[in-house]
């Protein structure tokens, strides 16, 4: 597909230094926490600010009614050593990285969840893309052939069912705002293998969560239940946000991060007036904070938790659409938001000292579940160093592809 050149731009002199002083001390916390882990993976902080751990292998299942995502952490790890490597040059981050992929490997035959594409687009792809070594390309491909397996086809279009086996009614008919999050896998894949059906199951499953997700204005539904014959959409409802018809804010991100991603790899003029429209949203809902409330309908003691993770996935995604942006106009004023969403993190929640062993403190992974809240979260610390990577070493943790023509 021909591409489109797009602008670029330098951050201040002092933004700059800022952003490399963090990178230097997450290098420095990851390898003094790697010999700690054993065989397990961090997910989440305690309230001592030490890492609760998983292991890679924990997939995704029914405990009878109850959903349990697994561990759709791991891969998170793996991206951070990839960083620290590019970061710092030493090559005991690039051998941890590759040891830990193998423990992560397993997971690209899991065919219960969407989360595959989190787990391989923060570790396999990333590797794969600043080592040149195909090894790590071969995992990510067989996990995208998994994610891709998940495509439902109905009389309006088709969606990727985020959990659980397609044979199983309550997966079946079930998507979620994070898959937009999760497409980046599928859209990589096409590209590496020449397989356009991974794009178009990707392309599919954008359209037909524009047209179910969106609310008129412009916030967004955690997950919605289909009809799987029609695909309608039969209800919206929510795991981790306040309630059903709430602004879960992470979701938001999701969304905004996932229609960048769109509107990059398919050059669709709709994905960008989306991913513009969830993100003017979004910031109305800040009211000129860098943070969101963990949901922005919170109300009492639980509207003053805030979700650093959102922000980081956010800010991101900001970049990316800066960076894309067709107008140099727009996309210098998006770009500039990315930026001052990543230097607030830095100033005011980065954990720089030895007890927090987290990255961003106040994140909030599930309130209604109680984990993770007010913690750092493995995922929300890769977003906050992808966006760092995408200022300080644009190109080097993930390729800096083109806009798309449409």
């Amino acid at each position: 597909m021909p591409m489109k050149k797009t602008q670029w731009i330098e951050p201040a002199p002092a933004q700059r230094e800022l952003f490399v002083k963090v990178l230097d001390r997450m290098a420095a916390k990851v390898a003094d926490d790697e010999p700690r882990l054993g065989v397990e993976f961090p997910y989440v902080t305690a309230e001592d600010g030490s890492w609760k751990l998983l292991p890679a292998s924990l997939s995704a299942g029914y405990a009878g009614e109850a959903w349990n995502h697994g561990n759709w952490f791991c891969g998170f790890w793996v991206g951070l050593l990839v960083a620290s490597w590019l970061h710092t040059g030493q090559e005991r981050y690039l051998r941890w990285a590759r040891e830990r992929m193998r423990l992560v490997a397993q997971r690209a035959e899991d065919g219960n969840t969407h989360d595959i594409g989190f787990i391989f687009n923060s570790s396999a792809i990333p590797a794969a893309h600043a080592t040149g070594d195909r090894w790590y390309a071969d995992i990510a491909l067989r996990a995208a052939d998994r994610l891709r397996a998940r495509t439902v086809t109905t009389a309006r279009g088709a969606y990727l069912a985020s959990w659980g086996p397609l044979s199983d009614v309550r997966g079946r008919r079930s998507s979620a705002i994070d898959t937009m999050a999760n497409l980046p896998l599928l859209y990589w894949a096409a590209r590496d293998s020449g397989d356009c059906s991974f794009r178009l199951a990707a392309d599919a499953h954008a359209r037909m969560t524009a047209g179910s997700f969106i609310r008129p204005n412009g916030s967004t539904y955690h997950a919605v239940e289909y009809d799987d014959a029609t695909g309608e959409r039969h209800r919206g409802y929510t795991f981790q946000g306040a309630g059903d018809e709430s602004d879960w804010s992470r979701g938001q991100a999701w969304a905004i991060y996932g229609y960048v991603e769109s509107f990059r790899e398919t050059g669709r003029a709709e994905y960008l007036a989306l991913a513009e429209r969830l993100a003017g949203y979004y910031l109305l809902r800040l009211e000129g904070r860098q943070v969101p409330p963990w949901d922005f309908d919170a109300t009492g003691a639980d509207a003053s938790i805030k979700d650093t993770a959102a922000a980081a996935v956010v800010s991101a995604a900001l970049l990316e659409l800066g960076r894309l942006h067709p107008d140099t106009v727009s996309g210098a004023d998006w770009y500039r938001r990315g930026v001052e969403m990543l230097a607030s993190l830095c100033r005011e929640d980065f954990a720089a000292d030895d007890a927090h062993r987290g990255l961003l403190r106040n994140a909030c992974y599930s309130k209604p579940h109680n984990d993770g809240v007010r913690s750092a979260t493995m995922f929300g610390d890769f977003f906050f160093v992808d966006a760092l990577c995408a200022v300080v070493m644009p190109g080097r943790l993930r390729p800096l592809t083109e806009r798309a023509c449409a």
